[in-house]
C-alpha cells in the first residue's frame, strides 16, 4: 500500500499498513471521526484478510518513472518491453523507456519489478478552449428513434452542435447492462464498464436492416410509437430492437472487419460474452448461476459457450456493431465519455474479476449534512492489494475502453483513484471506513491511456475531497469540476484547469430551481430538502446574472449561461435539459421508486430543439475562440469543501 507524505497529512490519519484503513476522517463539518474496531474488521473480511492475525502484505514490485527517470537493478537481469522487445539489462533502468507497461526480471530472483513509464502529465492540448452539450443520449431523441436516443440520433446532435461552434459532445455512460429484463436503467451501475448498451444501436443504419426478410417496417411502426411516451420504457425498446438484431443476425452476412475487431478485443471481448450468454439462460447475476458456471475459467463454461458458440458470436457482434456506430459519431464531433465509480456486483465485469473485488462490502459515501443516514451505492469496491497484485490490468482495461474513440474523458467520483468509503455488508452506511489506494499508481496509468488516445480527462471532485487530491490531478494536468450552483466565485474567477458547468443530472435544472419546481417535487416525494440551501443558490443566481423575480424560465436559463460563458475555463458544459427549459432533473439521488430516475425523455424530439432559439442562445453565450498561447494554469491550493445534495 502507499502511504501518505507528511505534506498530504493535513486532512486525516495516515492509513494503516495492514488493509490500507484510515483510521479516523475529518467529515463535512470538519468534525473527526473515528472509526470503530467492528468496522475496521468487517473492511479487513471483506479484503479477504484475517482482523486477529496482521501480516505484511507482501505485493508485486511495482515502480512509476516519470520522463527521463531511471532506477537502479541489483543485478543483471531482463528488461521486458510491453511490446516484447527484450532488453539486457546490467545497472540501471535506461531513461528513455516507451511509455507503457514493462517488466525487468532479475537473473538471480523469482519476483519480477511491473514498471509503469509514464509521461508527465494526461494529455491535455494547450488551446484548449471548448463547449459542447452535456447530453443523456437515451433522453435525446429523434423522430426516427426507437424509443430510445440512439447512436444515429448522436451523430445527429454532434452534426447539428458543430455548426452552432460546439467543439465536444459529453456523453452519459453508454455502459453495457445485462441482456435481460427489467433493464437496468441507471448508466451509473452497469454490468460492464468496457462495453456498451445494444440499446444505443440505430438499427436502420445496420448492414442487412433493409433485406426483406428482416421486415423491419413492422417493428418500426411499433418502436417509433414508444416516441410519443414521455418516460423511456426500455424493457419494449429491448424486445424490439434484440427481434430486429436476431433477424438480421440470421442473414449471416460475412465482414472480415468483424473479425479484425474480436482479434484485436481479444479475450475480454469473448469473456463478456460469454457472460451474456449465460445471462441470457440464468439470469444478470452471476451469483444466482448453476455453481459450475460463477467462475469464467472453468470448464463447464468453456464447454457451454462452445455448444452455444452461434450466440456468443452474436453478443460480440453485438458490440462490433456499436463501435462501428460510435465511431461514426465521433467522425462527426470529438465525444466525452463518463466512467462510472463502479459496476453491478452480478454483472459481467464483476464476474471476470470477482477474485479482485470485495464481496463483503460496498462503496457509498459517509453521513453528511444533506443526508444524515449516509449513502450506499451498492457498488463493490476493488481490494486495494490484490489490484495491484493483478498489475492494474482491470484499472488500464476499463480506462483504454472508456476512451475507445473519445478525445476526453469525465471520470465520475475521481476521489476513488485516491481512496474509497466502504461500508462492510450490515451496519449501513454510517458504520463505514475510508481504505486508500495507491493514487501515484493509478493517475500513471491513467496518464498512460490518456496520451495513448490523445484525449483529456476531467475529475469530478464534488463533495468531500482530500486537500491533496486537488492537487495532484492539478499536478497531472487533469481537469477539477467547478458548478456554478456551488461555487462562491464568479464564473470569471473560475479556474482555467476545470470542466465548468451551470448543474449536474444529480441537481436541479436552472428552470426547476427558477420556478421553485424542484423543491416542491423533492417534498412531494417524501425527500426533506434544504429551504435555506435552494433560497441561497436562487439568490447566488440572481446576483451573478442580475435577474429578477418576474423574469421568466427561459430567461433564467439564458441568463445564467450568459454568466457561465464568461469562465476562462478549458471546458464549458450545457445540459440538453436546460436548452429545452426542462424542470425536471434526470436523477434524484436517494430515490429508488419515487422518481422515474434515468428515463424522463426531452419533452422534444431532437429535430424541434435544433430549431428552438434557447439553444441557440445558450450557444451563442458559450461560444469562444481558441487561443494558441494560453496554457490552462495549475490550481494548487485548497479551496472551500462543497456539500452535495
Amino acid at each position: 500500500m502507499d502511504r501518505m507524505r507528511s505534506s498530504d497529512r493535513d486532512d486525516e490519519h495516515v492509513a494503516e499498513e495492514y488493509g490500507g484503513i484510515i483510521p479516523a476522517y475529518r467529515d463535512t463539518s470538519q468534525r473527526w471521526q473515528h472509526i470503530s474496531p467492528e468496522t475496521r474488521n468487517g473492511v479487513l473480511r471483506a479484503m479477504g484478510l484475517e482482523p486477529d492475525r496482521p501480516r505484511p502484505l507482501i505485493g508485486p514490485d511495482i515502480r512509476v518513472l516519470a520522463p527521463g527517470e531511471t532506477m537502479a537493478v541489483e543485478c543483471p537481469g531482463d528488461l521486458v518491453l510491453e511490446d516484447g522487445t527484450r532488453l539486457r539489462v546490467e545497472k540501471q533502468i535506461p531513461p528513455d523507456l516507451p511509455l507503457g507497461y514493462h517488466q525487468f526480471q532479475p537473473d538471480n530472483a523469482e519476483r519480477r519489478v511491473w514498471i509503469i513509464k509514464r509521461p508527465s502529465s494526461c494529455w491535455l492540448p494547450s488551446e484548449l478552449k471548448v463547449w459542447g452539450w452535456a447530453v443523456q443520449l437515451y433522453a435525446t431523441r429523434s423522430r426516427a428513434s426507437w424509443g430510445l436516443g440512439d447512436l444515429g440520433d448522436l451523430r445527429r446532435l454532434a452534426n447539428w452542435s458543430r455548426q452552432l461552434g460546439a467543439g465536444v459532445v459529453m456523453l452519459n455512460p453508454l455502459c453495457a447492462v445485462a441482456p435481460q429484463i427489467p433493464q437496468q436503467a441507471s448508466p451509473y451501475y452497469p454490468s460492464s464498464r468496457r462495453f456498451r448498451n445494444p440499446l444505443y444501436l440505430k438499427i436502420e443504419e445496420i448492414p442487412g436492416a433493409q433485406n426483406a426478410s428482416v421486415d423491419l417496417p413492422t417493428l418500426t411502426v411499433a418502436a417509433r410509437q414508444l416516441n410519443e411516451r414521455p418516460r423511456i420504457d426500455r424493457d419494449a425498446v429491448f424486445g424490439l430492437k434484440m427481434d430486429a438484431l436476431e433477424r438480421i443476425w440470421r442473414l449471416r452476412l460475412e465482414d472480415p472487419a468483424f473479425d479484425r475487431y474480436c482479434l484485436e478485443m481479444g479475450e475480454s471481448l469473448r469473456s463478456f460474452a460469454s457472460f451474456c450468454t449465460l445471462a441470457e439462460r440464468y439470469g444478470g447475476d452471476w451469483h444466482q448461476w448453476p455453481r459450475e458456471y460463477q467462475r469464467p475459467d472453468s470448464l463447464a463454461v468453456k464447454r457451454y459457450v462452445q455448444d452455444g458458440s452461434d450466440r456468443l458470436r452474436f453478443h460480440m457482434w453485438l458490440q462490433w456493431q456499436l463501435d462501428v456506430q460510435l465511431a461514426r459519431a465521433a467522425a462527426e464531433l470529438p465525444l466525452v465519455t463518463d466512467l462510472p465509480i463502479g459496476v453491478s456486483p452480478g454483472g459481467a465485469d464483476a464476474w471476470q474479476w470477482q477474485d479482485v473485488l470485495a464481496e463483503g462490502a460496498t462503496v457509498g459515501a459517509p453521513p453528511d449534512q444533506f443526508n444524515m443516514d449516509g449513502q450506499d451505492w451498492a457498488l463493490p469496491p476493488f481490494i486495494p492489494h490484490r489490484l495491484r497484485a493483478a498489475c492494474y490490468a482491470p484499472l488500464i482495461e476499463t480506462i483504454r475502453a472508456s476512451l475507445r474513440h473519445a478525445r476526453g474523458l469525465r471520470i465520475d467520483h475521481v476521489m476513488g483513484l485516491f481512496r474509497l468509503y466502504w461500508i462492510p455488508r450490515g451496519p449501513g452506511p454510517k458504520h463505514g471506513a475510508y481504505v486508500r489506494y495507491a493514487s501515484e499508481e493509478s493517475l500513471a496509468i491513467v496518464a498512460v491511456e490518456s496520451h495513448r488516445a490523445q484525449a483529456w480527462i476531467a475529475g469530478e471532485d464534488l463533495g468531500t475531497v482530500e486537500n491533496q487530491v486537488r492537487r495532484q490531478l492539478a499536478q497531472n494536468r487533469m481537469l477539477s469540476y467547478k458548478l456554478l450552483w456551488f461555487e462562491d466565485d464568479l464564473p470569471d474567477e473560475f479556474p482555467e484547469l476545470a470542466l465548468a458547468a451551470v448543474t449536474t443530472h444529480d441537481l436541479p435544472t436552472v428552470a426547476g430551481l427558477w420556478t421553485g419546481f424542484d423543491f416542491a417535487a423533492q417534498e412531494r416525494i417524501g425527500l426533506q430538502p434544504s429551504e435555506e440551501g435552494f433560497q441561497h443558490i436562487r439568490r447566488r443566481l440572481m446576483a451573478t446574472t442580475g435577474l429578477t423575480d418576474n423574469a421568466t424560465p427561459a430567461d433564467a436559463v439564458a441568463e445564467a449561461y450568459q454568466a457561465l460563458g464568461r469562465a476562462p475555463s478549458a471546458v464549458l458544459a450545457a445540459s440538453l435539459e436546460d436548452a429545452a427549459a426542462v424542470e425536471e432533473r434526470p436523477n434524484m439521488p436517494g430515490t429508488v421508486d419515487q422518481w422515474p430516475n434515468w428515463s424522463l425523455a426531452l419533452p422534444q424530439p431532437l429535430e424541434e430543439i435544433e430549431s428552438m432559439p434557447l439553444p441557440r442562445q445558450i450557444a451563442d453565450a458559450l461560444r469562444r475562440e481558441k487561443s494558441e498561447s494560453r496554457n490552462p494554469k495549475l490550481e494548487t491550493g485548497p479551496r472551500p469543501e462543497i456539500p452535495v445534495t
